[in-house]
């Protein structure tokens, strides 16, 4: 097969999809324009070419049971939502369960970052274990994003990239408002506000959904309470 990507597009959504169906990790437009430098007079392709073809690219996968979507991180194909019960059988191992600490902290910062530990400390009531702080660091979900100008600078964290990846959105303003969780919060500390997992199911990564419907729940409560 004589593939010319750099004069062809169908020949060029053939090396994307390979590309990105063998991606471990999303693929932003500058990894993906590195593939093609070499072969092109101009040393690179376009940025409105590259998102042409992924969007058809996109488009031609629609309604099957992997999708093309688009990252914080990049691209990538995963499995659409519903497949997830019959792919869970496959799977012997269970995916990590994080304490209601771990999980209050991390919505805490990502609805209000940037805070510093003891921004935490003050929503929370209580103090926050290093631990908690490392763990969401080595996640990948958290970072140390500068210091607050007061006596001691304190670290400010914020999310990171891979954290939206996960949630399989590209922008922290993709992230239910909390002014919508106020309303639909109940007492009950086990409720898992039914309305929103409907209207997010189709854009959250199954593994990560259950975190982001009890982290967002968590910071909605501080909200109102």
């Amino acid at each position: 097969m004589n593939l010319q990507p750099n004069d062809h597009p169908d020949d060029l959504k053939l090396v994307l999809e390979a590309a990105l169906l063998a991606a471990v990790e999303p693929l932003s437009l500058a990894d993906l324009k590195r593939m093609f430098e070499q072969d092109s007079s101009n040393q690179s392709l376009a940025n409105e070419v590259l998102r042409r073809a992924l969007d058809e690219l996109r488009g031609a996968w629609h309604g099957r049971g992997v999708e093309l979507v688009q990252v914080a991180d990049g691209w990538r194909f995963q499995t659409r939502a519903e497949m997830q019960p019959w792919l869970s059988r496959l799977k012997n191992e269970k995916p990590p369960r994080y304490s209601r600490a771990v999980l209050e902290t991390l919505a805490i910062i990502a609805y209000r970052q940037p805070v510093t530990r003891g921004d935490i400390e003050d929503i929370r009531g209580v103090s926050v274990n290093p631990n908690i702080i490392k763990t969401l660091e080595e996640r990948g979900w958290i970072e140390a994003i500068g210091h607050r100008d007061v006596p001691g600078r304190p670290t400010l964290f914020g999310t990171t990239g891979h954290f939206l990846s996960d949630l399989g959105l590209v922008t922290l303003s993709e992230l239910p408002p909390l002014e919508e969780l106020g309303n639909l919060v109940t007492p009950d500390e086990t409720a898992l506000i039914p309305e929103l997992r409907e209207e997010l199911a189709d854009n959250v990564v199954p593994q990560t959904f259950g975190a982001v419907i009890e982290t967002a729940r968590v910071v909605a409560v501080t909200e109102i309470t």
